[in-house]
């Protein structure tokens, strides 16, 4: 056993003491809230209602980046052998997550927007991209910055009154025959989980489109079968539900992509064939399968800042974490509405965090942040999200402490 498997084995020695019965407050308080000392212990000063942004990590994160710095220190050169295994374990566990066919249709990004790029980059002509108003800030950037320089004919899906994206509209964009059709799999202002995806995903192919779907807020907070989707493309990251902090990220290719008839721009030495060998081929000659779509060097720590956050999920499974989520939302909606505020969520129709909409919800979550309640808001949505961690007695404190707020400034 390497050093990187015996740091797990406690964490998996907790969730297995858990048994197979659904998650319990009392099961979490036991087995699952002493893997988290660490952040608890910061978190104590706080309510921490933001894990739809940044996850609180496992106390076995440190010890793994630990690892990657020793190897370097020990073994120098050589530590790209443990390094590169790393790489292959994190591709292996997405993979899992995502339901993939094979680890290698993983590819390791630093951003869910590197990977965009990557196959925005692909096309040799001018591609029609169909996206929507509800993709983050970094997607909807890229995308809007190529639509200036003439890189892609875009059009952007407006959500309805409600702020919701209606499957209607959807499915109306693709008859003008787009060659990429770019969606979230939840919305990250609305927690909105977008519908019939299946059928959307075969009308796109159906018009000639390739399909990439953003699972950053739907990977580990719901089980993703994107084998079943038969999306091309899918990119996401570690930074939220899956606890693993910033740069963890990945490109998904349907295997019907890696047979060598798609490339990018986006490229480096990594994916090349026989990278080490430095020869130098005219033209270049690329790696089997998602390997082609590494780039240069690339960085490591991520592998194994990921690795426990990835181990923890898979351990407990995703399927118990939703059903514990949902019960944490629909407390937390119930509070609420004992308050007089209005709130969506806690349903199968959203993701793992409610919303509070109101033209105030940026003043609101600078508010509760003065009150040790930590949030955010994008626009006038207010975003709470309770994660396994979270007690009952923190919910109705902030749900006092947002009912004082509301109250108080209507």
């Amino acid at each position: 056993m390497n050093r990187g498997q015996a740091e797990q084995s406690p964490l998996l020695d907790a969730i297995a003491a858990l048994g197979a019965a659904p998650l319990t407050a009392e099961g979490v308080t036991q087995h699952i809230a002493p893997l988290f000392s660490r952040v608890l212990a910061r978190n104590a000063r706080e309510i921490y209602l933001a894990n739809h942004s940044l996850g609180r990590p496992l106390d076995a994160t440190a010890s793994d980046v630990a690892e990657a710095i020793t190897l370097w220190q020990s073994e120098m050169g050589e530590a790209w052998d443990g390094w590169l295994a790393e790489s292959d374990a994190f591709r292996a566990r997405l993979g899992r997550l995502l339901n993939a066919p094979r680890p290698d249709c993983v590819v390791p990004k630093t951003s869910a927007g590197q990977g965009l790029r990557a196959i925005l980059n692909s096309y040799d002509t001018v591609p029609q991209v169909v996206a929507t108003r509800g993709e983050f800030d970094s997607i909807d950037v890229i995308l809007r910055h190529y639509s200036r320089r003439g890189r892609i004919a875009l059009e952007l899906i407006e959500p309805r009154e409600n702020a919701l994206l209606a499957t209607d509209d959807l499915r109306a964009a693709l008859d003008q025959r787009p060659d990429l059709v770019i969606l979230s799999q939840v919305v990250f202002t609305t927690g909105q989980v977008l519908q019939d995806l299946p059928s959307l995903i075969a009308t796109a192919h159906a018009r000639g489109a390739r399909v990439m779907l953003d699972v950053y807020h739907s990977l580990g907070v719901f089980d993703v079968d994107i084998a079943s989707l038969d999306a091309d493309f899918a990119i996401g990251g570690s930074y939220k539900y899956l606890r693993g902090g910033p740069g963890a990220c990945f490109l998904y290719i349907h295997p019907r992509h890696l047979d060598g008839s798609l490339s990018t721009l986006d490229t480096g030495w990594f994916a090349k064939k026989d990278r080490f060998s430095y020869q130098r081929p005219d033209p270049p000659e690329f790696a089997p399968g998602g390997d082609a779509f590494l780039e240069s060097t690339p960085p490591v720590l991520p592998f194994y800042q990921a690795r426990a956050g990835q181990t923890f999920t898979l351990a407990v499974g995703v399927a118990r974490l939703r059903a514990y989520s949902l019960q944490l939302q629909q407390r937390l909606v119930a509070l609420l509405a004992e308050r007089g505020v209005r709130v969506e969520g806690g349903t199968e129709d959203r993701g793992a965090f409610v919303i509070v909409r109101d033209a105030r919800a940026v003043m609101w979550a600078d508010q509760l942040a003065q009150r040790r309640v930590r949030s955010d808001a994008r626009g006038q949505f207010l975003r709470l999200c309770p994660d396994v961690l979270t007690t009952d007695h923190e919910l109705e404190t902030a749900a006092e402490e947002l009912g004082v707020l509301v109250n108080t400034t209507r």
